[in-house]
């Protein structure tokens, strides 16, 4: 009886090992299985020899991106930031800049370095001379550009009166801040003192007839044709006899 149940006992621990040995085979076929599977699914019709997506892809051309989204990405860039140079004109780009503009007017230290370089004179303007309630004993010179194209009233006119043989004097402080250009149909203004208020004045002597010479732009004399300035009663003058440079504002020749 005790062999019998030995032999029972040693059957019993075969058949279970044999059903472990059976159970795991059975566990590491499933996991293979698995494995493969889903390496089936990760990389399909892939092998250990086929290159990755990096090895293959075209190297990046000098200047530009190496992919077409790149590409447009970057000429969008580009675009941009050119246009927004363009609009604002202060960019650091090519796009147009704001310039400051030529001004006609502009001058340094009296001489004129605008556009308009040609003078008033007697051919292209007209020339009046007419007294004025205040200041006493002065006038106002008005000269007229009847041309087609604008001139400048370059420092200030040279007067003469009746016979006299030289200019009156130019009262300094009346010097503007700029050549004064004259358009078609516009007019420009000088101050004329014709003698002292308190009789200090000497020389004097009554006159009817003016005529008025015209400055070039380098200063060095007349230019151009004279205009008669013509009166309408004879004028008194005497050595304080002076004038302004010309004004673009009758007030402006007055006040001095």
């Amino acid at each position: 009886m005790r062999h019998l149940r030995l032999n029972r006992a040693a059957r019993t621990s075969a058949l279970g090992t044999a059903a472990l040995i059976a159970a795991l085979s059975l566990t590491a076929c499933q996991d293979g299985g698995q494995a493969a599977a889903d390496a089936s699914v990760a990389t399909p019709g892939t092998s250990d020899t086929q290159p990755s997506a990096d090895a293959g892809a075209p190297a990046p051309r000098a200047g530009g991106a190496a992919g077409s989204d790149s590409g447009k990405d970057s000429a969008l860039d580009t675009g941009q930031a050119s246009g927004s140079d363009s609009v604002s004109g202060t960019g650091s780009g090519s796009g147009p800049t704001k310039a400051d503009p030529a001004a006609a007017t502009r001058q340094d230290g009296g001489k004129d370095t605008g556009p308009v370089t040609r003078a008033c004179d007697g051919g292209n303007s007209k020339v009046t001379l007419t007294p004025v309630p205040r200041p006493l004993n002065h006038m106002l010179l008005t000269v007229t550009n009847t041309g087609s194209t604008a001139c400048n009233a370059y420092y200030y006119p040279f007067l003469r009166f009746g016979e006299a043989q030289s200019t009156p004097p130019v009262i300094e402080e009346s010097k503007p801040q700029a050549v004064v250009t004259v358009l078609p149909g516009e007019s420009a203004y000088a101050g004329v003192m014709t003698s002292s208020a308190d009789g200090s004045g000497t020389g004097g002597y009554s006159t009817r007839k003016a005529v008025v010479h015209f400055q070039g732009r380098d200063g060095s004399g007349s230019t151009g044709p004279s205009a008669n300035a013509p009166l309408s009663k004879a004028v008194y003058v005497d050595s304080t006899l002076s004038v302004t440079y010309w004004q673009t504002d009758m007030d402006d020749a007055l006040m001095y």
